[in-house]
């Protein structure tokens, strides 16, 4: 479905995206992660037609017209994280304007727009202006203008900030149900626990490159393949070091004055033998825990722990 390749962005010596490919087949619910910076931003203007590239190309559905045009920008239904300033339109007004921008008859947008808003739960905010709807709402409406030429691909950035939980999960479930429906999304967004449980691919941004990216089952493979192990110690940190770096599978990652940070891939029977191995060598122990595998330790670890 999308296609984007070699894709560079650049100001000045600054190289805001460096030569990302991504794929995202057909019916793909796919989740954009990275830090503030990461270029992810930039990477979906270029991509909605809001942003000339320095160089790389971009396809969808097939078609390979130049980023920005006419052609481009009907295969794609954009949703801004700024909903913008609408006075003195009414809810199918505002579906009616945005309409006859895509050269709609006035009867098909009142059917689409009667049929979207079912879709949203706002059919009973057809005659209310815009301007008094609550920030879910209009993200909610935001969400039935984006799909009302039926584009092929519906790219939202950041879609629930500002919202409240209520909201929050309101836009889980509506985005859910598109996707159940064969729409290809794409989400921007800084909750990864969201994404982990609507998105069934994902990819990772960080100082304008693609680090990773694949399905939800995958990646999570990798996070639980191998774990981060805290071990702390009241004495004999340095012959733990010691033992654990001749161990095979495991490496340290940090030494602290009572606390050894470790990853390991063995079972948690490897794991209570590698400690009951440390105390045979006057280690004194005091604990140690293993990490749950999360997107969010995945995140952290290969973005070298950036704010989001």
């Amino acid at each position: 479905m999308l296609y984007i390749n070699d894709l560079t962005k650049k100001y000045g010596s600054f190289t805001a995206v460096n030569h990302l490919s991504l794929h995202i087949p057909e019916g793909d619910l796919f989740g954009f992660v990275g830090p503030n910076g990461a270029g992810k931003t930039t990477t979906i203007r270029i991509v909605c037609g809001l942003m000339k590239a320095s160089g790389g190309s971009v396809q969808i559905g097939g078609t390979s017209a130049g980023v920005g045009s006419k052609e481009m920008k009907r295969l794609i239904g954009y949703v801004p994280d700024f909903f913008g300033v609408y006075d003195n339109l009414k809810v199918h007004e505002y579906m009616d304007f945005y309409g006859s921008m895509y050269g709609m008859a006035s009867r098909d947008i009142a059917r689409l727009t009667n049929d979207l808003l079912e879709l949203v739960n706002l059919s009973d905010k057809k005659e209310f202006y815009v301007d008094t709807l609550s920030r879910g709402m209009k993200q909610r409406l935001c969400v039935a203008r984006a799909l009302l030429h039926n584009p092929k691909l519906l790219i939202l950035d950041e879609p629930s900030s500002g919202l409240d939980p209520r909201a929050r999960v309101e836009m889980k479930e509506l985005l859910k149900n598109l996707h159940s429906m064969g729409k290809t999304i794409v989400i921007s967004s800084h909750i990864l626990s969201e994404l982990s449980e609507m998105c069934n691919s994902i990819g990772i941004m960080n100082r304008g490159q693609l680090i990773m990216a694949g399905r939800i089952e995958d990646i999570m493979q990798q996070v639980s393949g191998k774990r981060r192990i805290h071990i702390q110690a009241a004495s004999g940190v340095e012959t733990a070091v010691r033992l654990l770096m001749e161990q095979a599978g495991v490496a340290v990652e940090s030494v602290m004055e009572n606390e050894i940070i470790i990853t390991d891939n063995g079972s948690d029977a490897q794991l209570s033998a590698l400690m009951g191995q440390l105390i045979q060598n006057q280690v004194v122990l005091r604990g140690f825990y293993r990490e749950e595998g999360s997107l969010e330790s995945l995140f952290m670890q290969l973005t070298g722990g950036g704010a989001q």
